[in-house]
């Protein structure tokens, strides 16, 4: 069983930075894909970025490309998301995921949710 658990979410001016954080517990952490989605009332859960097992690959969605960066540190079990230029249609909460199987944008593709961490852009 993997638990996982976010925190740095928070409220944030439009064109400021946030860096989200997602601790997991385990001795298999370096053994997962690690993927970042969000959700916004009303909407689907949808793909924000994805992180390899080591590291080397990362892919990002349209939407925050060249304002989020993904990153993980294997020796603390932590991914990582800094977000920078925020918008207000950022607004979303944002969850963690690990899985290893099918599609690296799609939610059922991840086995282990953490329970989310909430950020808010204002105009």
């Amino acid at each position: 069983q993997v638990q996982l658990v976010e925190s740095g979410g928070g409220l944030v001016q439009a064109g400021g930075s946030l860096r989200l954080s997602c601790t997991t517990s385990g001795r298999t952490f370096s053994t997962y894909r690690m993927g970042w989605f969000r959700q916004a009332p009303g909407k689907e859960r949808e793909f924000v970025s994805v992180i390899g097992r080591s590291g080397d690959i990362t892919y990002i969605a349209d939407s925050v490309k060249g304002r989020f960066t993904i990153s993980r540190d294997n020796n603390r079990n932590t991914i990582y998301l800094q977000m920078n230029n925020m918008k207000p249609d950022d607004t979303a909460a944002y969850y963690c995921a690990a899985g290893n199987s099918g599609l690296y944008n799609l939610p059922r593709s991840y086995d282990y949710w953490g329970q989310g961490t909430q950020v808010t852009v204002s105009s």
